[in-house]
């Protein structure tokens, strides 16, 4: 009923997001200076080398917010397919066009009560990296068990840490309180899995990376798994290299693959 009512919504037929075939073939491409795939290819080649000689680099989640439909073609077309996204309607939206072997990461706040949007308007979503609280994760817990047909497997989820409380702006679970979080998904949310954690640190402060390993080998003992078994998302276009130096096994770039963001005009 959701997917209905989106298609035929004002608000779907007016979106930037939509592919209109007379309009975005023939588009200016603005949305980087350089063409994509070299951007992309310069960042995969600057993580290689920060992974040094590590067996696998870590995984390069394209952040595609506010970025035309257009756009993310160019980088599946180029190889990528974790995609990362940070408003609800926006990925619903974007998920419809792109094709179905796309793994979708949301990465933004996600209000409890935006949940069931968002699990049941993207069939092929991998995992929401921004679950901070037990509510939230009751919710999603909640909304995967009315989707129909239901998921093969529990959706990913990791536990936002807040790295970083000085600066008084960034969300997450303290790092003492990420086990306590973890231990009520796995007794009480069966249709997900604490895949790792994650966070967005202060610029430069790489403290914030040791920060987080400290809070995954916490939840690692409360799981009573490795703690190479979870992951950790950390690393940005800023300063992706310094966390893939640090350990990290998932890192989420946008601007230095697409450039800079783009918001629509205020009205």
């Amino acid at each position: 009923e959701f997917l209905r009512a989106m298609r035929f919504s004002n608000a779907f037929l007016a979106s930037p997001f939509l592919l209109r075939p007379s309009v975005l073939p023939t588009a200016p491409r603005l949305y980087c200076s350089a063409p994509l795939s070299e951007s992309l290819a310069a960042v995969r080649n600057r993580l290689a080398d920060a992974a040094g000689e590590r067996a696998l680099p870590p995984r390069l989640v394209a952040v595609s917010k506010t970025k035309p439909v257009e756009a993310l073609l160019e980088a599946y077309e180029a190889g990528v397919r974790d995609f990362g996204e940070n408003y609800v309607q926006e990925l619903v939206l974007k998920s419809m066009q792109l094709p179905d072997d796309v793994r979708w990461r949301f990465i933004g706040s996600l209000q409890s009560n935006k949940a069931k949007t968002l699990v049941s308007g993207v069939a092929n979503l991998q995992c929401v990296e921004t679950v901070n609280s037990a509510k939230l994760a009751d919710k999603l817990q909640k909304a995967l068990s009315e989707v129909v047909p239901e998921r093969e497997a529990p959706l990913e989820v990791l536990l936002q840490v807040n790295t970083s409380p000085w600066e008084g702006t960034k969300g997450g679970v303290m790092p003492e309180e990420a086990a306590d979080l973890a231990a009520h998904i796995a007794d009480r949310c069966p249709l997900l899995r604490v895949a790792g954690v994650m966070t967005i640190g202060a610029p430069g402060e790489e403290r914030c990376f040791r920060t987080l390993l400290d809070s995954r080998d916490l939840v690692a003992e409360t799981l009573g798994v490795q703690s190479a078994q979870l992951e950790l998302s950390m690393g940005m276009s800023g300063d992706f290299e310094a966390a893939t130096r640090a350990g990290s096994t998932s890192v989420r770039v946008g601007s230095a693959i697409f450039g800079a963001r783009e918001y629509p005009p205020k009205v």
